[in-house]
Order: C-alpha cells, then sequence, then structure tokens
C-alpha cells in the first residue's frame, strides 16, 4: 500500500471520529439544554424554524465545511446541537471527510516531502523559506485585526 493511500485511510479515520464526535457532543448539549432553563429559548418558532432549516438543508454545509479552515467544528457542533437526523449528517460526514481527508494526504504529504527536500539540501533557504510564510501570516493576522477594530472617535488619523 502507498504512503498517500496509507495516509489518506488514517486521516479519514481520525475525521471521522472527531467530527462524529464533535457532532455527538452538540447532540448531548442540545439534549441538556433542552431541560434546563434554556428550554423556553429552544421551544420558540424562531429557533424551531432555524432548526427546521439546519436539519433539511445543513448537510450541504456540514460537507463543504470539510474544505474550510476553523469552520468545520463549528458546523459539526451545530448540526448536532440543532439534531439533523443522522440520515442526512451521516452521508455529508463520509462525503466531507473523505474530501479533507485526500486533500491533507496528497497536498500536506507533498508539502512535507518538499520541505523536507529544501532543509536537507539548502537549509538557509529552508530557514528564510519558513520565515517569510510566518510573517506573512503574521502581517495577515495584524491587517486583519486593524482593519476589524472599532477607530477611536469614528475618524481614521494617520501619523507622520
Amino acid at each position: 500500500m502507498d504512503k498517500v493511500a496509507l495516509t489518506a485511510g488514517a486521516l479519514y479515520a481520525i475525521v471521522l471520529l472527531r467530527a462524529g464526535g464533535t457532532f455527538a457532543v452538540g447532540w448531548l448539549a442540545a439534549a441538556g439544554a433542552r431541560r434546563s432553563r434554556f428550554a423556553e429559548r429552544t421551544s420558540s418558532a424562531k429557533f424551531q424554524r432555524a432548526e427546521r432549516a439546519i436539519q433539511r438543508w445543513g448537510a450541504p454545509v456540514v460537507a463543504v465545511s470539510f474544505l474550510t479552515v476553523g469552520f468545520q467544528t463549528a458546523a459539526n457542533f451545530l448540526a448536532g446541537t440543532m439534531r439533523m437526523p443522522l440520515s442526512r449528517y451521516l452521508p455529508a460526514l463520509f462525503v466531507g471527510g473523505a474530501a479533507w481527508s485526500l486533500i491533507y494526504a496528497t497536498a500536506g504529504i507533498g508539502v512535507l516531502e518538499v520541505l523536507g527536500r529544501l532543509f536537507a539540501e539548502q537549509t538557509a533557504l529552508g530557514v528564510s523559506a519558513v520565515a517569510v510564510l510566518v510573517l506573512l501570516v503574521c502581517g495577515a493576522v495584524v491587517y486583519r485585526r486593524r482593519r476589524a477594530a472599532p477607530s477611536v472617535g469614528g475618524t481614521v488619523t494617520e501619523e507622520a
């Protein structure tokens, strides 16, 4: 069995357990909330409409969430809390999990092999590439936070 198939199989098992576990935790949390002081909120008409919409249309969102970074856990947890039927959730989990595992197994192994060769053959270039990547990520985070932060006094002032 080749390395990509073995890695994809292992990643698939991991994602099924992790995402399925997140769904189950959401389901159990919702069951607890329905028996608590939040029960009247979960029985409101607005909540019931949202729950029905997620139960009916949430499967594509769950499947596509595996192609995103940072949204996957929220989508699976929400599907659980909104009691998406297993007949809709499981196919979305299997398809989305397969896509996720194949992408990470192929692209992930490729990136690791390239980085391994780069560090083995040209260590200085490898360190520089990682440093540039880290700086780009940090710059993007700082840029997004500053852009999202409300300005003081409603105006933006520039310093000379």
